[in-house]
């Protein structure tokens, strides 16, 4: 290439949000000063490429990767910037850039204000990679000052999230402050008092889509990918589904509370985000009106556990997700049989796992086996009335408080974990030894690791229910079993509020776990 005629330039200027109060890096400044220089050097301009906005640290830029296509295209084969911090703060990625895929196509790169010029050999050239370490390092102290600006203003309790939970709305006169929603105000509370009457999140969700209530995606106007025809619920509507029925009714900021720092970035160069541990959460108490009480939403939480997702049913058990096995504790499901027309038990741990003889059938015909429940439950409600007291001498009845039953449960969960790691143990020596290979080996231990961590995060969850949950007065208490009593066929509200689990042996024994305290 003989001579500046034959260069056909792209300018490209950047400027991202982090930098953007800076004047000389405006994209007024950048473009005058890329002008000025083609003009005192008679450069031929193809085109000007302009990212406004976007970060230097990843190259996911969609002026950059148009100016990229044209190069492949053959359109310009010169690129001016106002320094190499514009083309990119990434120095593994701007290296690659000036090092190897320019040179590779012919390109001419020049950074004005650094003195790098790729088709001149001189000093600025060869310090070009350690200018790009600082730029990178420019940006990850940026990341870091910003990062713990937002997290002392999430500490003062100041909403600083892009988008507003369901339900509220940023203050017009102070978008760090949340106000409540009118339109959606009504939909939070109707999810909130079926979740009370103990109804499953995928219940509450089907009952949300038959009334046609707009989802929370349809009011940020979010796009289905996918063909409905004239039978499918409309877009202007949506389809609610379990998990956005689990994010609100597990959400505190219902009560008033500021919650935020719920996931991190990966690291300041990757826009990818995993979740924080709840325990790792920025929470700032009474910042805004609250749409549920404390005391309701804390008796929510106590009926969430039986709120598991579960496969739509065709019919109804008022027992269901009640059930647990007494020997393994994993649940018991119920599943009708078309050639007897009976519905039966069935322990799950056993059905998915019955070559393993982990536990046993556990089977029982359920209708017998609800007659016999209620029944128990209403003796133990009358002799609560009677004497305002539990009895331990009643047969294959046994009484626990809350707080008593969760000790149990955490025990059971750190008793699991040891098991785990002493098999994570022997699976690493089985690798030593050969008889499983290195592959195996990861595969084996990312899952029982995973498992492991699961059951840390539902202890502490279990330690946090142990603390702030609420327990039902006596008051409360009479009135369910009053309610119960008086009624031939009970309704699932009112089992749910009496009872917590009931637990079925092999040999017929029945445990049920009540939700008031044992009173002698």
């Amino acid at each position: 290439m003989n001579g500046n005629s034959s260069f056909n330039v792209g300018l490209y200027i950047r400027l991202s949000r982090d930098d953007g109060n800076v004047e000389s890096d405006s994209i007024v400044s950048q473009r005058s000063l890329l002008n000025q220089y083609v003009i005192e050097n008679n450069y031929n301009v193809i085109d000007e490429y302009v990212d406004d906005g976007f970060t230097g640290t990843n190259f996911e830029r969609p002026a950059f990767k148009r100016m990229i296509k044209d190069i492949e295209f053959g359109k310009i084969n010169m690129i001016i910037t106002k320094d190499m911090s514009r083309l990119g703060r990434d120095y593994i990625g701007t290296g690659e850039l000036i090092e190897k895929y320019f040179p590779n196509n012919n390109i001419r790169y020049i950074a004005i204000n650094d003195g790098i010029d790729t088709f001149i050999d001189n000093t600025n050239n060869d310090i070009a990679p350690f200018k790009a370490i600082m730029n990178d390092m420019y940006a990850k102290d940026i990341s870091k000052k910003v990062k713990t600006s937002l997290h002392s203003r999430m500490k003062d309790g100041l909403y600083v999230s892009g988008r507003c939970p369901f339900g509220y709305m940023k203050d017009p006169n102070n978008k760090n402050h949340l106000i409540i929603n009118e339109e959606q105000l009504g939909t939070v509370k109707l999810i909130f008092d079926l979740a009370l009457k103990g109804n499953t999140y995928h219940y509450i969700a089907q009952e949300l889509t038959k009334r046609k209530i707009k989802t929370p995606a349809s009011y940020y106007n979010y796009v289905w990918n996918t063909k409905c025809s004239s039978k499918c619920i409309s877009q202007e509507q949506g389809v609610w589904v379990d998990t956005t029925i689990k994010a609100i009714l597990t959400n505190q900021i219902y009560v008033g509370d500021s919650v935020q720092g719920k996931t991190k970035k990966i690291n300041y160069k990757l826009k990818k985000t995993v979740k924080n541990n709840p325990k790792d959460y920025i929470i700032a108490k009474n910042t805004h009106e609250a749409i549920i009480d404390r005391e309701t939403f804390n008796y929510v939480q106590t009926l969430l556990p039986k709120n598991v997702k579960r496969p739509e049913k065709k019919r109804f058990y008022l027992l269901d997700g009640l059930l647990y096995c007494g020997d393994c504790k994993h649940r018991i499901t119920i599943r009708y049989q078309n050639k007897t027309g009976r519905s039966y038990t069935t322990c799950d741990y056993y059905r998915t796992y019955s070559k393993y003889h982990v536990c046993t059938t556990h089977t029982n015909n359920y209708e017998t086996l609800e007659k016999v429940i209620l029944d128990n439950i209403k003796n133990v409600c009358h002799k609560y009335l009677d004497k305002n007291k539990i009895k331990d001498s009643i047969r294959n009845i046994k009484f626990e408080d809350t707080t008593l039953k969760l000790k149990k449960q955490i025990e059971s969960l750190k008793l699991t974990n040891n098991k785990l790691t002493e098999n994570l143990d022997k699976t690493y020596m089985d690798m030593l030894k050969g008889i499983v290979d290195e592959s195996q080996y990861l595969r084996i231990s990312e899952n029982i690791k995973k498992e492991i961590d699961d059951n840390k995060k539902y202890i502490d969850n279990l330690k946090n229910q142990n603390q702030e949950t609420s327990k039902i007065d006596s008051k409360k208490i009479e009135k369910y079993i009053s309610e119960f009593l008086s009624l031939e066929n009970p309704t699932r509200e009112l089992i749910i509020n009496l009872v917590e689990k009931i637990y079925i042996y092999q040999d017929k024994r029945i445990d049920i776990i009540f939700t008031f305290k044992n009173t002698t």
